[in-house]
C-alpha cells in the first residue's frame, strides 16, 4: 500500500510539472505588435530583451542600403561589380565571383528574397566603400533611431556574442523600411530568379504569398536565434507590424505573427484627436510691446485607440498670462488627449510669434503716437 501511494504521488508531481513547463516554453519568446505610422506598441512580451536574432540583422542592413539608394549613391538599374570580398562567403549565396556584374535590382532581390550574403556584400561596399564602414553606419543609424538595445557586428547576421537586438527595435527598423515604397515589391515576392534565370530565389517568409495585405519583412531561423519573423500588413490604409524573436518552431512564429496583426486590425483604429483652434485664444502678455500673443499646438499626431473606445477628450494646462520677452515657438503650456482615463497623446502649447519686452522709450513713443491720433 505504501509503495502504491508513492507511485501515485510521483505521477501527480509529473502531471503538475509538465503543464507549467510547457506554459513557460510557449511564453518565453519575445514579441511586439506595433502600429506602423505612429510606432505605438499595442501588445508585447519581453519587448526589450536583448537577444541574438540571427539573420534579422539584415533588416538593418537593408535600411542603410535603402537610404543610399534614396539619396542617390546608386540606382536600382546601376550595374555593380563584385569585389574579391565575395570569395568564400558563408551561408546563403548566389555564387558570385570577383568581377561578376549584377544590377542593384537583382542584388536586392537576392538579399530580400534569397537571403544572399554575397549579394549583400556588393550592396554594402557600394553604400559605404567597405564592410567595416557599413557596419559602423548600421550602428550609427540605429543610434539615430533611438535603438539603445541593438548592436551589430556584421551585415549578415552571422552569430556573435556582441551582436544583439530586441523585438521592439526590429519593429522600429521594419517600420522605417515600410516608408521606402520601392522595397515593397521585393518584400511581397515569394519566388524569383536572377542571373538570367540560372539562380532561383525562395523566401523563407511564406506569408508573402498567403497573408492578406502582406508588405514585408523577413523570416529566418538558426540554432542560436530560434525562429524569428518580422511581418507587416496593411488593410484599408491601416498598417501593423508583428515581430517574434526566439520561437521554438516555425508554426509558432508564423501563427503568433498573424494572430497579433489580425488583433490589431480587429480591435484598434488610428484617429486624429478632434480639437477646435478656438480653444486656444491669444494669451495675455505683461511688460511686453504687445498686449497678447497667439498660441498653437506644437504638433497634433494620430493616435491608436481601441475601436470600442469612448470619445477622446482633451485637457489644457496654461497660465493666466505670460511675461515678456517671449520667443517664437516658446513653450507655455501642454495639451493632453485622453481616452477615458488613459493618456494617448500629449503635446506642447507654444507661441506663434515673439513679443519684445517693453521699455520706457517704447512706452513714451507709443503714448505720443496715441496723442497724435486724437
Amino acid at each position: 500500500m505504501k509503495k502504491l501511494l508513492c507511485i501515485i504521488f510521483s505521477l501527480i508531481t509529473v502531471y503538475i510539472y509538465i503543464p507549467d513547463f510547457r506554459c513557460y516554453a510557449e511564453e518565453d519568446f519575445s514579441y511586439v505588435l506595433m502600429e506602423t505610422s505612429t510606432r505605438t506598441v499595442i501588445s508585447e512580451n519581453n519587448p526589450d530583451r536583448q537577444v541574438n536574432a540571427g539573420y534579422m540583422s539584415k533588416l538593418m542592413s537593408l535600411l542603410v542600403i535603402a537610404e543610399s539608394i534614396e539619396t542617390g549613391k546608386f540606382r536600382l538599374d546601376d550595374e555593380l561589380t563584385a569585389s574579391g570580398t565575395v570569395t568564400g562567403t558563408k551561408g546563403s549565396v548566389i555564387w558570385l565571383q570577383q568581377g561578376d556584374k549584377l544590377t542593384a535590382d537583382e542584388l536586392l532581390k537576392s538579399v530580400i528574397i534569397g537571403n544572399a550574403n554575397d549579394a549583400l556584400t556588393v550592396l554594402a561596399e557600394k553604400s559605404c566603400r567597405s564592410i567595416d564602414e557599413f557596419v559602423s553606419q548600421m550602428n550609427s543609424r540605429a543610434f539615430d533611431l533611438g535603438l539603445r538595445n541593438s548592436a551589430f557586428t556584421n551585415p549578415y547576421g552571422y552569430y556573435s556574442e556582441k551582436d544583439y537586438t530586441t523585438a521592439h527595435d526590429i519593429a522600429v527598423i521594419s517600420a522605417e523600411l515600410s516608408e521606402y515604397d520601392f522595397l515593397t515589391p521585393y518584400f511581397q515576392t515569394w519566388r524569383d530568379f536572377v542571373k538570367n534565370g540560372q539562380t532561383e530565389l525562395v523566401s523563407e517568409n511564406t506569408l508573402s504569398r498567403t497573408f492578406e495585405g502582406h508588405i514585408g519583412f523577413k523570416a529566418c531561423h538558426s540554432e542560436k536565434s530560434g525562429y524569428c519573423i518580422s511581418e507587416g500588413a496593411v488593410r484599408e490604409d491601416c498598417s501593423y507590424i508583428a515581430v517574434i524573436l526566439g520561437a521554438s518552431d516555425e508554426d509558432t512564429s508564423f501563427s503568433k505573427a498573424k494572430n497579433l496583426i489580425n488583433k490589431g486590425f480587429r480591435e484598434f483604429k488610428v484617429t486624429v484627436p478632434a480639437f477646435l483652434d478656438e480653444l486656444l485664444i491669444p494669451m495675455k502678455v505683461k511688460s511686453g510691446q504687445e498686449n497678447a500673443v497667439e498660441i498653437m499646438l506644437k504638433s497634433q499626431n494620430s493616435v491608436v485607440v481601441p475601436k470600442a473606445s469612448s470619445e477622446i477628450t482633451n485637457r489644457i494646462v496654461i497660465p493666466d498670462y505670460i511675461t515678456a520677452p517671449i520667443k517664437k515657438g516658446q513653450k507655455i503650456g501642454t495639451m493632453a488627449f485622453y481616452n477615458g482615463d488613459t493618456l494617448v497623446f500629449e503635446t506642447d502649447i507654444i507661441t506663434k510669434n515673439e513679443v519684445k519686452k517693453s521699455s520706457l522709450l517704447f512706452t513714451v513713443k507709443k503714448s505720443l503716437l496715441n496723442l497724435l491720433k486724437l
